[in-house]
């Protein structure tokens, strides 16, 4: 039994579940749309059709926070809310720009909360990821600066990803005007979710050198980047 009364096996456990459930939403929406397209349809209207899937996952992902994690930390709460927010809309209005400026507005609206909570000397990471993580106070800014500065960066190559007018000129250029916009976004969906994931375990070497007790409990995999989850 760790300090703050919880068994570590407890914190993996949830911390799996949460990994099992964040991809679980990802690959079925991939899935769909993969087989909606083998069935003809066109690139925007399978990922309209298959946004229905990460809304589902969106609320999957909710209800896992408050039934089985017994909480509902900050950051499962924000990605499950854009996904909601900005599914529903993709799905109700049927044009595909909602989900994919979805990334964009979620992942450029937690590098402004965590780098501007940086240089204001708070600690934004901290209330975010809602699991505990026992490292100094230099570490978790040195975490927060540079989960900031990748959430700015996913936002950035989001926008140039999804933009079809740039698409379109890169597919020109190697020869394949063939290639549908919504197929390049929706591959980008799943890179990003490897990304997202190698930039979380590429961290532990800060954690584990900044632990500031080795009987708390350490769940190396919180600070996963926060679109990993649909």
């Amino acid at each position: 039994m760790s300090d703050a009364g919880e068994p570590e096996p407890t914190l993996k456990k949830e911390s799996g579940l949460r990994q099992a459930v964040d991809f679980g939403g990802l690959l079925a929406f991939g899935l769909a749309f993969l087989v909606m397209r083998l069935r003809g349809m066109s690139g925007e209207e399978a990922l309209v059709q298959a946004t229905w899937f990460l809304v589902a996952g969106s609320a999957v992902g909710v209800a896992v926070g408050l039934i089985v994690e017994k909480r509902l930390a900050l950051m499962p709460l924000l990605v499950g809310g854009f996904a909601l927010v900005f599914g529903l809309l993709t799905v109700l209005t049927g044009d595909g720009l909602w989900v994919k400026v979805k990334v964009t507005a979620l992942n450029l609206s937690l590098a402004v909360a965590l780098i501007g909570g940086a240089l204001l000397n708070k600690q934004p990471l901290k209330a975010l990821l809602g699991t505990v993580i026992p490292i100094n106070d230099r570490a978790w800014r040195t975490l927060t600066l540079r989960y900031g500065v990748y959430f700015f960066a996913v936002a950035i190559v989001n926008e140039l990803v999804r933009s079809e007018a740039l698409v379109g000129w890169a597919a020109a250029q190697l020869g394949r005007g063939d290639v549908d916009p919504a197929d390049v976004w929706v591959s980008f969906r799943g890179v990003l979710w490897i990304a997202s994931s190698a930039f979380g375990l590429s961290q532990i070497p800060l954690i584990m050198r900044n632990l500031t007790s080795t009987d708390a409990p350490v769940d190396p995999m919180a600070p996963a980047g926060p679109d990993t989850a649909p």
